[in-house]
């Protein structure tokens, strides 16, 4: 991170030992010592208006928008030039990588163009190749309009929990199939690609249904 000039680290139930402990990020331990800790990703990524998921997904379907390392370096870069908010890029463990329910919580998904006989890659290696595709290209564009600002992860997972409330009050959702349910929902939101504005009218309009359904049970 340090290297390519990427100084804020989020972490989500980090290993104490590997973390809190390590030696070997020389020249580096600025971004150590300033390093936040958070119990759900959620949290982590509320203040975001962007999260980008990292993922090797072999034969899984994230059904959630896929983009090669170096188109996603792109959007990501111009979506840093027009909105004030953050961006989030997502790696998960060492070993097993993004769960489900963590890709669920992604805009869309990036990933490195390795062979398909080999895949995955070591977690440092990666954060490196994402990290040099992002900073390699200094021209950010200073032209694009500033009037959209995105709306952070923390109002679309709002969205996301009033929907699935009303959801579920409707007799929509099945017991069963709850978890997967939620996800769904939760993927769909982001596609939307919702303003702050935007996200403010959605919360509303769900309020005012779970109001008015309340006065009528």
């Amino acid at each position: 991170m340090s290297n390519f000039g990427f100084l804020e680290l989020r972490l989500v139930n980090a290993y104490g030992v590997a973390f809190r402990e390590a030696r070997s990020a020389v020249g580096a331990s600025a971004v150590l010592a300033a390093a936040r800790e958070f119990p759900s990703l959620a949290e982590a990524t509320a203040d975001c208006s962007l999260v980008v998921g990292t993922a090797s997904l072999g034969h899984r379907d994230p059904q959630t928008p896929l983009h090669r390392l170096e188109r996603g370096a792109r959007l990501m870069k111009r979506h840093a030039a027009s909105s004030p908010r953050g961006i989030a890029l997502l790696f998960g463990s060492e070993k097993f990588g993004l769960s489900n329910d963590e890709l669920s919580h992604c805009h869309w998904l990036m990933r490195i163009p390795t062979r398909t006989e080999h895949e995955s890659m070591n977690l440092g290696q990666a954060v490196a190749v994402c990290l040099y595709e992002l900073s390699r290209d200094g021209r950010a564009p200073d032209h694009l309009a500033k009037t959209f600002h995105a709306a952070p992860s923390e109002s679309l997972e709002r969205i996301t929990g009033a929907l699935s409330g009303l959801l579920e009050r409707s007799g929509y959702t099945n017991p069963k199939t709850a978890g997967s349910t939620e996800l769904k929902t939760r993927r769909m939101i982001r596609r939307l690609g919702l303003s702050e504005q935007d996200a403010d009218v959605w919360l509303g309009m769900l309020r005012q249904i779970r109001w008015k359904l309340g006065r009528d049970e």
